[in-house]
């Protein structure tokens, strides 16, 4: 995304950059009505390929070879002193206003980028870009990521094949079947593992390889298309942009075939640039405005997220900042990207040096900036570790009463503590008891005496929370437990969607039990799902009833006795983040029980267990008064926004046992 000027200045180009960055920059402030701003980094991609390899074939053809040192530290010079900034002060930043339990993220993030590799981590974590609630400080550096593996391949690449292919339309038509190779991995991707097609070299290269093509295309032939052709293609290829920015949302199944709109959008706009025509969008691209945004487009990328990140981290993801202030936002990055462009930026790739240097001072320069930026995030990362994350003080334990014993500070002795609490799992989990995504096969897990009436407990891993509680009463009253639930994959009998696609291994998994329990009629089925999971809602009816038919629905095809554990409380922030910036006002990180619970889906549930004479145990009595808080006594209630702890989830086998009893006598 850095800019890359050739030796034909493009406004029509600088115009795309003013589109793409400003799609990205109002998508990522939360402007409703362009539910696609996302494809802006598409349209970079393009106009990447479209650049490098435009440079590349030119250098080609003079030489016959590429200059690698040469070429990799002019790349170094372009990119990297302005993202190392904005990165050193990123994490500064989060030291001072981020809550202390992120730093370790932060870090992450820092040194993955510092190596080039974030898009790889993000990859590895499974990060929904789309549906992230609280997103990396680093998450948009994952493009860059993308392009700087590219810059490192794509010249190898094109060198073998213009020393090996015998034809320069052999050489096209060998490009041309890495896009389609890249672009099938791509779209099979997206629907099986969306994090990899998003955020991978391999599933985007396509992408940055048909700008390739288009400069392969324009080597030899400047105008491709006549006049009149390249303004109406042209003005396809921007309608096209806008309507990808307009229409398409978080749910449509990205990048997969779907990112050929916006990619092919921007082809057709650069391709069409290439021949003046009074009637294209070119004049209209290339208009001072468009150009000045499009001149610092790479500043304002990088300035844009951690400024719109950080304010929301420092006030908390439960309290959203309003449209109005992260507008205000968006328009202060503006000045804030033109002084990077124009004290960082651009007097970095002339700084006399470097450019009069060999090009290893350069790439050992790139070298100095990675470790220096890697361990000034390690050195902050330690600074915050050593911060105590509780109070000097303690808490006592207290029985499960209603309302409960909220505890206003984060004790000392706070059972899992801070930092223990996103692990502090049932550990059916460590078992291989609870299903992962991929699996659509049952578990044959059963905890207690095999031989003793069982207790089935099914559902999405807010059954999953439950088993503390339920092993704790079962192993008391000689009942044995057995386990079938699958992350995501609630019991009711929907079609629930991931990533945008029908998830298919929930709909095999859930049948799969239900075929098991009709085989063997254990003495109970307990059900308990995340009733804000997403399904597929038919037109004309609302999430709730669709919630509440489908709950229904699986009841009747129990014909065993069953029950209803409603749904926990959503605090809509992971508390133990919350809390660690609010050691002694732990109040902060709760909600009124109105946020907390969704009323609407809790009513359908307990309207379908009555119709099907099916008990519904609902705790959230000993969870909530008015308020939702993350701690009672002194444990910790929850270790992410909407699961239980299994050490407070052990705590709550006496209420749990009590309505069991009234069910299973």
């Amino acid at each position: 995304m850095a800019i890359d000027r050739s030796r034909t200045f493009r406004g029509d180009i600088q115009g795309l950059r003013a589109i793409a960055v400003g799609a990205v920059v109002l998508y990522h402030a939360g402007v409703p009505f362009l539910p696609g701003g996302y494809v802006g980094v598409d349209i970079f991609f393009v106009i990447s390929g479209f650049l490098i390899t435009s440079h590349l074939l030119a250098s080609l053809e003079r030489h016959g070879r590429v200059p690698f040192a040469s070429f990799y530290a002019k790349r170094v010079r372009r990119i990297l002193p302005a993202s190392f900034v904005v990165l050193l002060l990123s994490v500064a930043a989060a030291l001072i206003w981020f809550p202390p339990l992120l730093m370790e993220e932060v870090w992450r993030g820092a040194v993955a980028t510092a190596l080039y590799v974030p898009n790889l981590l993000f990859a590895l974590d499974g990060t929904n870009y789309l549906a992230e609630s609280t997103p990396s400080l680093f998450q948009h550096y994952w493009s860059l990521g993308i392009e700087e593996q590219f810059y490192l391949v794509w010249p190898l690449l094109l060198t073998l094949g213009w020393a090996f292919v015998k034809s320069k339309k052999a050489l096209g038509m060998v490009l041309a079947a890495l896009v389609v190779v890249s672009f099938v991995a791509c779209v099979l991707l997206t629907f099986q593992l969306q994090p990899w097609a998003f955020f991978s070299l391999p599933t985007r290269a396509w992408e940055l390889s048909v700008g390739g093509l288009v400069a392969f295309a324009l080597h030899h032939r400047s105008r491709v298309l006549e006049p009149r052709t390249a303004a109406a293609a042209g003005w396809i290829g921007l309608a096209g942009l806008l309507a990808s920015v307009f229409l398409f949302t978080s749910k449509t199944p990205f990048p997969g075939y779907c990112a050929a709109v916006p990619v092919v959008a921007t082809a057709l706009v650069i391709l069409a640039g290439a021949t003046p025509s009074r009637y294209g969008p070119t004049a209209l691209l290339s208009l001072r405005g468009m150009m000045f945004v499009g001149a610092i487009s790479y500043s304002l990328y990088l300035v844009h997220w951690p400024a719109l990140v950080i304010p929301q981290a420092a006030v908390g993801y439960a309290h959203p900042l309003p449209l109005w202030i992260t507008l205000l936002i968006a328009a202060a990055c503006v000045p804030a990207a033109w002084l990077l462009y124009r004290f960082v930026e651009d007097p970095a790739r002339g700084w006399s040096v470097l450019v009069k240097a060999r090009p290893r001072r350069t790439l050992w320069a790139a070298v100095a900036g990675s470790l220096t930026a890697a361990l000034v995030a390690t050195a902050v990362y330690v600074v915050s570790e050593n911060r105590p994350l509780y109070e000097q003080r303690s808490a006592d334990t207290v029985a499960m009463t209603v309302p409960p014993s909220f505890t206003g500070f984060v004790p000392e002795n706070l059972s899992p503590s801070l930092r223990q609490a996103s692990s502090d799992q049932p550990r059916i989990y460590a078992d291989g008891c609870h299903r992962s995504f991929a699996q659509a096969t049952l578990a044959d897990c059963v905890y207690g005496d095999a031989t003793a009436p069982r207790i089935v407990l099914f559902g999405d891993s807010h059954a999953a929370q439950w088993f503390p509680a339920l092993e704790g009463w079962a192993s008391e009253k000689g009942y044995a437990v057995e386990v079938h639930t699958k992350s995501s994959c609630p019991s009711v009998d929907a079609t629930v969607l991931r990533d945008g696609v029908p998830y298919n291994e929930c709909t095999q998994w859930r049948q799969a039990v239900l075929d098991r329990i009709a085989t063997e009629a254990p003495a109970l089925v307990l059900i308990a799902n995340y009733g804000t999971a997403t399904i597929n809602v038919d037109p004309g009816t609302t999430y709730a009833q669709q919630w509440g038919d489908a709950l229904a629905s699986t009841l009747s095809k129990i014909s065993t006795p069953v029950a209803v554990i409603a749904d926990t409380p959503n605090l809509q922030q992971t508390p133990s983040v919350c809390l660690s910036a609010h050691l002694s006002d732990t109040a902060e990180c709760g909600l009124p029980s109105t946020q907390a619970l969704r009323t609407d889906a809790r009513d359908a549930e307990s309207a379908a267990a009555a119709s099907a004479d099916a008990p519904m145990i609902d705790l959230t009595d000993y969870l909530c008064s008015d308020v939702c808080e993350p701690i009672i006594g002194d444990a910790l209630v929850y270790r992410d926004a909407h699961h239980l702890t299994a050490t407070f989830s052990a705590r709550l086998s006496g209420p749990l046992g009590s309505a069991l009893d009234a069910v299973v006598r």
